[in-house]
């Protein structure tokens, strides 16, 4: 007996041994090494009967799903809990399935949404919270006007990340003056501080212009103080650039390099057009099968709007609510399940946030505390996941261009107006207010940068 202990301890000495060696090959820092065991460890002792080789992906999934419902886990814990079992699925076991394991669905989809999140930022009171953050100059040296100034932009109804620009702003103002009082600050001191935004940082035309506007709010409907004449100040002369735009091989090659769930938000927002938070916003109930559309809500602007359901992704669509709705029905047995409803909708309809209809399209790979209510719930999934998906896809497909998630934007409507979509109709597909928002897009269409062959061409 005493030989056969001896020899299952070095059988495990023997594992360990290989597993710790495969965190030295991968860079696992020192300090973070004992806790990849622990993961491991953890995960072993869940289920002793069972060998670590006749595990299954489902086995894994589960015990994902169960760690993903722990209260207090943070984002970082989780993932280091999925590359545990990744480094020891993929380099130490081996099983056939560890391969093609979406391992990247839980690491990229894990990431839980902040309070200061446009999803639930607007459902707060007024923080006091921020008196106490050190980027907030506002807030400090004068809570009150940082109340007034949440206040008053909130009933102007302006976008939540127009109220982050302009608060943004407001505090560079501010530290730009040396934290002058603000009885001393007027159009001279505004004037000085867009100067310098072009002389020394240098920044277009819009952003001194945004600058310019948070100015202004500020003083008119915060400190109630019109702002006269600026006088002549530097004002930035740097031209509007021109879209980035991706030719459709470009996007064959991008769209082949993304896969999973992300790789199904890619399709979707090139085929219809959508901003990255609209895409990961959709609800199960925005998705209109029988018409053939997607109603797209609450997007920017606070509009509304309709865009064609591309054919090819119905049944792909399909296939990814069947999997929302076996996901939501394993959270309401766990005892979870609920889900954020904007505005004053979970009051006025009680039962709605249970409901699978309002459940996210595209949900997080774990449940996470609501960072409102303390409640545990699954939010959507956080959009870096979906941007740096298509960093990835953009670098593996060997692409030199600047790619972003709104690159798929850009090429959505330019390939409209190339197939000779009138541009009324791309610029209601787009959700553009002015028509001559949506012209920028012609300056990209057709052959050369104005849509003629250039003459060299014709050189025989």
């Amino acid at each position: 007996m005493r030989t056969s202990n001896t020899e299952a301890d070095e059988r495990v000495s023997r594992f360990w041994r290989r597993y710790f060696k495969v965190l030295d090959t991968f860079r696992i820092p020192e300090g973070a090494r004992p806790w990849y065991r622990k993961h491991v460890q953890s995960f072993i002792d869940h289920d002793r009967s069972r060998r670590l080789r006749d595990h299954s992906a489902d086995s894994v999934t589960q015990w994902l799903e169960l760690q993903g419902q722990t209260r207090g886990l943070s984002d970082w814990q989780f993932r280091q809990v999925v590359d545990a079992l990744r480094l020891l699925f993929c380099h130490v076991v081996k099983p056939d399935w560890a391969a093609g394991f979406d391992w990247r669905h839980w690491m990229d989809g894990s990431r839980t949404l902040s309070h200061e999140h446009p999803t639930v930022a607007r459902s707060y009171e007024i923080a006091e919270r921020e008196a106490s953050n050190p980027r907030n100059t506002l807030a400090r040296r004068s809570p009150e006007s940082y109340r007034r100034f949440v206040t008053e932009i909130r009933m102007a109804d302006l976008a939540f990340n127009t109220e982050q620009s302009y608060l943004a702003w407001i505090n560079r103002f501010l530290r730009f003056h040396d934290n002058r009082p603000l009885d001393d600050c007027a159009e001279a001191e505004c004037a000085s501080f867009l100067e310098h935004l072009v002389m020394r940082r240098k920044v277009a035309a819009a952003t001194q212009a945004q600058a310019l506007n948070a100015l202004v709010f500020f003083f008119v409907r915060v400190l109630d103080r019109p702002l006269g004449d600026f006088g002549n100040y530097a004002r930035s002369s740097r031209p509007r650039r021109i879209p980035t735009v991706l030719s459709r091989r470009e996007i064959a090659a991008l769209l082949a390099r993304a896969s999973g769930q992300t790789g199904l938000m890619l399709r979707l927002m090139y085929g219809t057009g959508m901003r990255v938070m609209e895409c990961v916003r959709l609800r199960v109930q925005d998705l209109d099968f029988e018409n053939g559309r997607v109603e797209v809500r609450m997007s920017k602007g606070k509009k509304d709007r309709v865009v064609p359901l591309p054919e090819r992704l119905k049944d792909t669509l399909a296939r990814q609510i069947d999997r929302v709705e076996q996901l939501h029905e394993k959270d309401l047995s766990a005892g979870f399940g609920t889900v954020y409803l904007p505005d004053a909708l979970s009051r006025k309809y009680p039962n709605a946030e249970r409901e699978l209809r309002w459940q996210f399209v595209f949900p997080a790979s774990r449940l996470a505390q609501d960072p409102r209510t303390g409640v545990m719930r699954r939010h959507h999934i956080h959009q870096t996941a979906v941007q740096k998906a298509v960093k990835r896809a953009a670098t593996e497909a060997g692409l030199t261009k600047r790619v972003t998630s709104h690159t798929l934007r850009h090429s959505f409507a330019t390939h409209l107006l190339e197939a000779n979509t009138d541009i009324r109709t791309v610029q209601e597909l787009l959700g553009h207010a002015d028509v001559a928002t949506t012209m920028i897009y012609t300056h990209v269409v057709g052959r050369g940068a104005l849509g003629v062959a250039s003459p060299l061409d014709a050189i025989g």
